[in-house]
């Protein structure tokens, strides 16, 4: 497996995290990743985090999510889809930031297409001063002011 920093969607995952008000979300905490070469049949991106025993360890009181893009998987969906697979990520990330996740019985599918709506339509009111996503095409993100 071979994995790479990911800048863009990293900003992606921080806007959304601010538009939805996850104001419990550390945006320097949250980072996003690129992963090829997983041997998974139907993971499109899964969250990591690190444990308390690390936490305590590095004298840290947060955790660190990160949020890894099967690329494989995650490139040939939708921007729709797209948008809602870093929403479905960001949704295991407790209210406690404390290195654990929130379970599908919380993060399904009509809870995410629900914080989708929710955010396309802050994004339309224009009631966010933030970037608003475009598209994406050939791995770069445009982004509309």
């Amino acid at each position: 497996m071979k994995y790479a920093f990911d800048e863009q969607w990293t900003a992606i995952a921080r806007d959304i995290a601010e538009t939805l008000g996850y104001k419990y979300v550390i945006p320097e905490k949250v980072t996003v990743v690129r992963s090829w070469g997983s041997k998974t049949k139907r993971t499109i991106a899964r969250i990591h985090s690190i444990g308390k025993v690390m936490m305590l360890g590095m004298g840290q009181k947060k955790s660190f999510y990160v949020i890894e893009l099967i690329t494989e998987k995650f490139d040939r969906q939708s921007n729709e889809d797209k948008l809602e697979t870093i929403i479905h990520e960001l949704m295991h990330i407790p209210k406690t930031f404390g290195g654990g996740f929130r379970h599908h019985d919380h993060v399904c599918h009509t809870n995410v297409k629900k914080e989708y709506k929710r955010f396309m339509e802050i994004k339309k009111q224009g009631k966010e001063q933030t970037l608003i996503y475009q598209q994406e095409s050939k791995g770069r993100v445009e982004w509309l002011e």
